[in-house]
């Protein structure tokens, strides 16, 4: 009789959870703190990325990785110095969409030195795209543009700027 009781019990639904369990989609399969890893192009060092934090959900319905202290994504030269750099507080990149998401104090410099600020910023790797629906403001050697819009190829050197509300000069002191 004991038997048959246990039997019973035993034969209920596969699909139940544990309760103390919370739903495996929104828990990272990998944690990594203070991560700092190089990406060589051709055998040569050519970028750096480092973050204080790294979780990676693999089993979200929309797989991402989130960097939610911020990240700094850094390109070298021949010389191995800093020719263009992006950083943001926070960082989120869908890895099936190949899609990034950087938002808080979003701050970026190109090949030609010029300093790009925003609170949201889009990298699309399939298209090749950066761009965003917020407030830019582009700080070239003479001036300083200021739109709400913007897109650009992944090296921000041909870029528009859309809806431009400022353009100030910048006096050169000697």
């Amino acid at each position: 009789m004991m038997a048959i009781v246990l039997f019973l019990f035993s034969c209920g639904s596969k699909d139940k959870v544990h309760p103390s369990f919370p739903d495996r989609s929104m828990m990272p399969v990998l944690r990594v703190t203070d991560v700092v890893t190089m990406i060589s192009d051709s055998g040569i060092t050519r970028y750096r990325i480092s973050a204080p934090e790294w979780l990676v959900y693999d089993k979200a319905e929309d797989p991402f990785w989130d960097f939610p202290k911020g990240a700094v994504f850094e390109r070298f030269d021949n010389e191995y110095q800093t020719d263009a750099s992006i950083r943001a507080d926070s960082v989120v990149y869908y890895s099936q969409r190949k899609m990034w998401r950087l938002s808080g104090n979003v701050q970026a410099n190109n090949l030609k030195d010029e300093k790009f600020e925003t609170d949201i910023l889009f990298w699309n790797q399939e298209t090749a795209k950066i761009y965003t629906d917020e407030k830019v403001t582009i700080t070239q050697t003479d001036k300083v543009l200021v739109g709400y819009g913007f897109e650009s190829d992944q090296t921000m050197d041909k870029y528009t700027l859309k809806n431009v509300s400022a353009i100030i000069p910048i006096e050169k002191v000697e």
